[in-house]
């Protein structure tokens, strides 16, 4: 067994009750929240348990696990009071300890190492700081201590954050491909992903390229709240938003409490989904609605000074 494996070895039955106890609360609410067929809930108190019960646990969270999508537990942590660092901790050991681990083990383990080192990491720390070694002391209490190195067949990662670091709006970052680069080089990579020193170094990525996420995010929002603000200035009541699946003539009044929504919505964890296209298309339509008003302004001018 290499020191990596022994790191992650399997807790003792102790710890393990300890962990399930803690995350019933939670699997209980998953359960109602996403109308899981499953059969009861095993006891609350699982630390004085015996082999069978706990074995009966065991396969009751699993049975779970399995009806449960990255995407549902990503919905329900950022909506729960559940989610603290506790609990995302025992989360993720529950994961990474599995014996058999599927492929929405891995996707879960690597949303919820981005949300653990989240929580627990500065706020303010900067980018620069940001390397592996800081990212290895962050998650040390569910990696183990290591002496975090990058291995070879992970050097794409840096390359990968580089050209997202260079993306300027968010139409840019989602039509680079980096996001789906990140996603085939760890899907290639599944039987090595789980070693202590990948799980870290997926970990500062995915925080890395959800933080340019949102900065492209919250550009873009502000560029379209600039863009209606200044449309409205000269006059203009309505734009043709159809490339964003809204009307040829949508309500500029309408689409600025888009915008407020959106900005609450998107506090969420990134994707490519269909919102964050309409939100793409949207600044593209305030800027044409914007490079429009300036290409007529002097027509308009015009007219109005033979008016008068």
């Amino acid at each position: 067994m290499s020191s990596s494996e022994e790191s992650l070895s399997q807790p003792p039955v102790e710890q393990q009750a300890v962990a399930l106890s803690a995350l019933r609360p939670v699997y209980l609410a998953l359960v109602r929240e996403f109308v899981i067929d499953v059969p009861p809930a095993p006891v609350e108190e699982l630390t004085a348990a015996s082999a069978e019960l706990m074995e009966q646990a065991t396969t009751w969270f699993l049975q779970v696990d399995s009806q449960i999508q990255v995407h549902q537990l990503r919905q329900f942590l950022q909506s729960t009071q559940l989610a603290d660092e506790a609990v995302l901790r025992h989360l993720l050991q529950h994961h990474i300890h599995k014996s058999i681990k599927s492929g929405s083990d891995r996707d879960k383990t690597d949303y919820l190492l981005v949300q653990y080192f989240s929580l627990c990491a500065p706020s303010q720390v900067e980018d620069a700081d940001l390397d592996l070694d800081y990212v290895a002391q962050v998650l040390e209490p569910i990696l183990g201590s290591q002496q975090p190195h990058f291995p070879s067949w992970l050097t794409p990662l840096e390359a990968i954050m580089n050209s997202a670091a260079r993306c300027r709006r968010l139409s840019e970052l989602l039509h680079s491909g980096t996001l789906e680069q990140g996603r085939t080089l760890k899907t290639q990579n599944a039987a090595r992903y789980f070693e202590p020193a990948a799980m870290a170094a997926f970990a500062r990525f995915g925080f890395m390229i959800r933080r340019i996420f949102f900065r492209l995010m919250h550009g873009d929002l502000n560029a379209i709240t600039d863009g209606l603000r200044e449309l409205e200035r000269q006059g203009v009541a309505t734009i043709d938003c159809r490339r964003a699946q809204f009307s040829a003539e949508e309500p500029i009044s309408r689409l600025r409490m888009i915008c407020q929504s959106w900005k609450v919505m998107f506090h969420a964890e990134y994707s490519s989904g269909q919102p964050l296209r309409m939100l793409v298309d949207l600044r593209a339509a305030v800027d044409d609605a914007l490079h429009n008003t300036k290409r007529h302004a002097p027509l308009a001018t015009g007219a109005g000074a033979s008016r008068s």
